[in-house]
């Protein structure tokens, strides 16, 4: 996989800002300077950031976003605007989903990690969490029949724990190319809060140009707990922590692509998991933006894995494993 300055990130012309009508050239050529050359890149910003990106005035900003959702509905990117609950469900019957390398781990989310959704799993240090990113970059590029989309993944590493090697490894044991593998995996490293926005904010252009169908981002929260410090700086956080996080729900929805996100844990004498003192960093913010929340734990030289969170799944755990291969089930399913 190779980047250029003139990749062409809009082959396709039904996605052009050029399909707007009632847009003046003045809007047009202040749109295009700024970057903003596709209809997902608006609706993956938002009116006020592009307002704030192009310097359009905020009330053309609305009108050409309402226009470019209103495309994207026409030519079946985004949900209808009113649908019936009958057509909604033909069409999740059709969702795309991706194996975490893990039978058990796979029935525990449905099927795998789902498309269009926020996928997020929480838990303590060496809890499984990297070590499902890493499976996840290699089942991803998987034909449909071993669990894949055929596609390939982006890895936002936020805590410098993205390994190269670690790839290579898990997908020769899984009988594929490893260069190949490393080749189909695009890593951007965020070094603060605010770098990390600009990644989200300039992905698009990547997930596009790239056949991205999986974004980890490994974790969603580190860079802000190192930064906003104490009640002072608690609510500037989760503002900043909300923005990030609808960003990322549109990039989901818009691109029909799966997330992975992980969230460290906190020290939580009232805890609801029994025997566990730990709940997930990010507050509510994160917790209602989640479409799966996990929560991991140790359990002996396995793992237990717990869905806490779900529109359409009881609560329930499973127990899984990590090995050379990447996350995997139990040979011996009583050593728990």
């Amino acid at each position: 996989m190779t980047f250029s300055s003139d990749t062409n990130y809009n082959s396709d012309s039904s996605f052009s800002i050029d399909v707007l009508k009632g847009v003046s050239l003045d809007v047009f050529a202040l749109l295009k300077k700024s970057g903003l050359l596709s209809l997902k890149d608006l609706v993956v910003l938002g009116p006020y950031d592009v307002s704030a990106q192009s310097g359009i005035d905020i009330d053309d900003s609305f009108f050409i976003y309402n226009q470019a959702i209103a495309v994207l509905e026409d030519i079946g990117i985004m949900e209808k605007r009113f649908i019936t609950a009958t057509t909604l469900y033909h069409k999740r019957k059709k969702i795309g989903k991706i194996s975490t390398g893990s039978k058990n781990f796979d029935y525990l989310l449905g099927g795998g990690i789902e498309t269009k959704s926020i996928t997020e799993v929480c838990g303590e240090y060496g809890t499984g969490k990297t070590q499902l990113c890493h499976t996840a970059c290699v089942t991803v590029q998987q034909d449909y029949s071993s669990g894949g989309l055929k596609g390939n993944a982006l890895y936002v590493d936020t805590e410098n724990t993205f390994r190269p090697e670690r790839i290579e490894t898990i997908s020769r044991l899984r009988n594929m190319n490893p260069l190949k593998a490393l080749d189909s995996i695009v890593v951007a490293k965020a070094y603060s809060s605010s770098h990390h926005e600009l990644i989200l904010s300039e992905a698009s252009k990547v997930i596009d140009s790239h056949k991205i169908k999986l974004m980890i981002i490994d974790s969603i929260i580190s860079l802000y707990r190192s930064e906003f410090i104490g009640l002072s700086a608690l609510s500037e956080r989760q503002q900043r922590l909300n923005k990030l996080i609808h960003t990322i729900m549109r990039i989901a929805e818009t691109f029909e692509i799966a997330v992975l996100l992980t969230n460290q844990a906190q020290s939580s004498p009232d805890s609801p998991f029994v025997g566990n003192s730990f709940k997930a960093a990010g507050g509510n913010i994160v917790a209602h933006s989640s479409t799966y929340r996990v929560f991991l734990r140790r359990s002996g030289r396995n793992r237990i894995a717990r869905m806490v969170d779900s529109p359409n799944h009881a609560e329930s755990e499973i127990v899984f494993t990590i090995g050379d291969c990447g996350i995997s089930d139990p040979i011996n399913r009583n050593d728990v």
